[in-house]
Parts: C-alpha cells; structure tokens; sequence
C-alpha cells in the first residue's frame, strides 16, 4: 500500500500479511497517523520493509506490531518530524534511518526523528543509522532520540554504520561518508545481545559524529565468546549513568 503526497490523515487497524516487497510506502506526506497497524512476512522474505518513510514531514506511527524480512521501519532522505513510539519488531532488521549518501537521485536531510517506549525482540539490528562510504552531496543525519527501548536477543542492538556497502562496491581504505551524523542521544536502551557488538559505532573519518550522547545502555552478552563490546570510530559524544558493555565515548 502506497500514500504518495497525503496531507492530515489517519491509518488505522489494517492488517497487512505476506507482502512481495514493502508493506507500506510514505512518499512526500505531511501530518500523517498510522496506529494499530499489523505487519507480518516470513523472516526470510527479502525487501519487506514494514514501514518505509521518504520525503515526509510529521509521520507518526504508534501501537503496531511488526514481524517481517527487512527493516521494520525506514526512515530515508527527506523524512522530517518523525515520531515512533509503541511499536514491537520482531524479527525483521530493527528501524533504521538511511541507507543515506549513496544514490543516483538528488538527497535530502533527515532530521528530528523519535523513537521511543518500544521492544525489539530477535531482529538482526535493532537502532540502526546507516550512510554509504562513497564522495556525495554534503548531508545532514540529526537530532534523533532513540529512548526507553528493549532488546531481546537482538544480533546488533545500537549500530552507525557509515561504512555502508551491502554490495562491496566501495573502497573503504579511500572513500569516506559525506553525511554529517550528529545530535543522537541514545538513552534507557536495556536488554540482551545475541552477539559481542552490542553498540557499534562507526563514523565517517571526514566527518566524524558529533554530539553523540549514550545514557544508561545495559545490553549484555553471555555467549562464548566472551562479553559485550562497544565499539567507537570517529566519535565525539559525552556517556553518562550505567553501561554495559562500557562506553567508549
């Protein structure tokens, strides 16, 4: 299902099973409401993103189940004013914003997304930014909060990744994102990692991530291979209360 260009509107109880690609596609809408939304696809259907968010001012989703292939939530260029709250994904890639920085179409800021009273249960990410490690038009990722959130058993709960290359067609020793990451406060991200790299945070070398704040992250792992890491590159931020693995920052 596709809104392309709707203004002060409401989507509300629809059920959504087995989409062959997304399941629904907000382009270039404005005020927009969507609650008590169900979402499912095989785990390993490809493509399936719950929700995917482009060129949209004042989306807000709330009280929606997600359980699908891809990204539960995408948020891309020129998503403004986002706010996400209620919401269990599961399984599925997490929410994230991007991929930013690496398309042949013109691309636009991403700025003031909320994220928050939510649970991730066995997903592949959990809160994701991710931009393309290739030369583009200068752009903005910023003021994004991601708070009060649960993990359950999530493969990467906390990841920037702005070495972006699904198809391994950068070169990561010479290029660098053009996307400007900053003012992300992480805060109350609580639960379990089913892997060592509980938080993740790799910047661009040219632009490193500014402003970055991680308050009380508590994202345990206990597998063989020892406990939880974190993992900072090319970042400026400040940590504050309690952090398992320790902060970096």
């Amino acid at each position: 299902m596709t809104f392309n260009f709707v203004s002060n509107s409401s989507v509300h109880h629809l059920r959504s099973f087995n989409s062959q690609n997304g399941h629904f596609k907000v382009h270039g809408c404005q005020k927009i409401d969507f609650r008590n939304i169900r979402i499912s696809a095989p785990e390993d259907s490809p493509n399936t993103d719950g929700i995917k968010i482009g060129n949209s001012y004042r989306v807000r989703i709330r009280r929606t189940i997600i359980h699908t292939g891809d990204d539960c939530i995408a948020i891309v260029s020129g998503s403004r004013k986002i706010h996400i709250s209620n919401v269990f994904c599961g399984p599925g890639h997490g929410i994230s914003i991007g991929s930013l920085g690496g398309h042949a179409y013109t691309e636009y800021d991403v700025e003031g997304i909320f994220v928050k009273n939510s649970v991730f249960k066995k997903t592949s990410n959990g809160l994701r930014i991710k931009t393309y490690a290739r030369d583009s038009k200068p752009l903005k990722a910023s003021n994004i909060v991601f708070e009060d959130i649960n993990m359950i058993d999530v493969m990467y709960p906390i990841i920037i990744d702005q070495q972006y290359c699904p198809h391994n067609q950068c070169d990561l020793q010479d290029s660098s994102s053009n996307v400007q990451v900053s003012d992300v406060t992480f805060r109350n991200i609580w639960g379990t990692s089913s892997s060592k790299e509980a938080v993740t945070l790799k910047c661009s070398k040219s632009k490193p991530c500014k402003n970055i704040v991680m308050e009380n992250i508590r994202l345990p792992h206990n597998g063989p291979k020892g406990p939880a890491t974190f993992v900072c590159n090319n970042v400026i931020g400040n940590s504050y209360g309690s952090h398992i693995p320790p902060s970096c920052i």
